[in-house]
């Protein structure tokens, strides 16, 4: 099984090029950012965690930048976001964004996707927010048209583009795609119909959830042994770690702090005895 990381990287925290360095220097498989343009405040939108907004979502880093930097002093860690909310982007610059970031790492690059939580933030965005589903499903149709390897048109409720010279190519003609959210048949139906597997959020038990995603996943006559399930944030322990390799899990990502170096490094160090 590989530990990859997630982490808030901040204007405060340990940069992005410590940070890379460090988890390949110790053997860990990955490392993943999530996105948040802005935060406004007094904003009526529950965090999904419950309490307060914690400070670190209104200061990362842009995950294209930082993550550009960590492809640059490393060749083995995979990079990738966790998540993008596409919804908010312009799906011809992001679709640039993640080909060229894909071309400069060795096609290390995964992308991770999500509908956002945010009802302030998307509609800054110019986002309706009962459309952000329909619009990310629509933008990776986009997206995978310029990716193509000929020049392909396409139309689309929330955008368009004509058949287009569209340099460079992600590897393999796609990143992989991995969706978040929480579990029922509307997200595996979009799981099946638009991605390459999920990201389940927290501790999450596959006991009950993997049977109905496999089953959407198999009904949209996907193939069984392409399926990608990627625990995002569980907490570590021997029980839980052989728990997900009965389920035939190989990747799991793990919360790091929005913290400067020295904490990381500790971090690090703690999570190292399930390597």
């Amino acid at each position: 099984m590989r530990l990859s990381t997630s982490i808030f990287l901040t204007d405060r925290t340990i940069t992005p090029v410590r940070l890379a360095r460090a988890l390949e220097e110790r053997g860990f498989a990955g490392l993943y950012i999530p996105e948040h343009t802005h935060i406004p405040v007094g904003q009526n939108s529950p965090f999904p965690l419950g309490g307060d907004i914690p400070e670190e979502y209104g200061r990362t880093l842009d995950p294209f930048a930082a993550l550009a930097q960590a492809a640059a002093v490393t060749t083995r860690i995979t990079l990738g976001t966790g998540v993008t909310l596409v919804a908010q982007h312009d799906p011809i610059v992001l679709a640039k964004q993640v080909a060229t970031l894909d071309h400069l790492s060795g096609s290390r690059f995964t992308f991770g996707v999500g509908y956002g939580w945010n009802r302030e933030e998307a509609a800054d965005h110019g986002v309706e927010w009962a459309t952000r589903r329909a619009r990310v499903h629509d933008h990776l149709t986009l997206m995978r048209a310029l990716w193509a390897p000929e020049p392909t048109a396409y139309e689309g409720e929330y955008g368009s583009v004509r058949a287009s010279r569209a340099h460079p190519k992600p590897s393999g003609g796609a990143p992989p795609v991995l969706l978040g959210g929480g579990a029922g048949p509307k997200l595996f139906a979009a799981i099946a119909a638009h991605a390459d597997g999920w990201f389940p959020l927290g501790d999450t038990d596959l006991t009950e959830t993997l049977p109905p995603l496999r089953t959407a996943w198999e009904a949209a006559g996907r193939d069984p042994k392409t399926l990608r399930i990627v625990p995002f944030g569980p907490t570590p322990d021997a029980d839980k770690l052989a728990h997900y390799t009965d389920f035939g899990i190989e990747e799991i990502v793990l919360r790091l702090p929005s913290a400067p170096e020295p904490e990381i490094l500790r971090a690090l160090d703690e999570y190292a005895q399930y390597l």
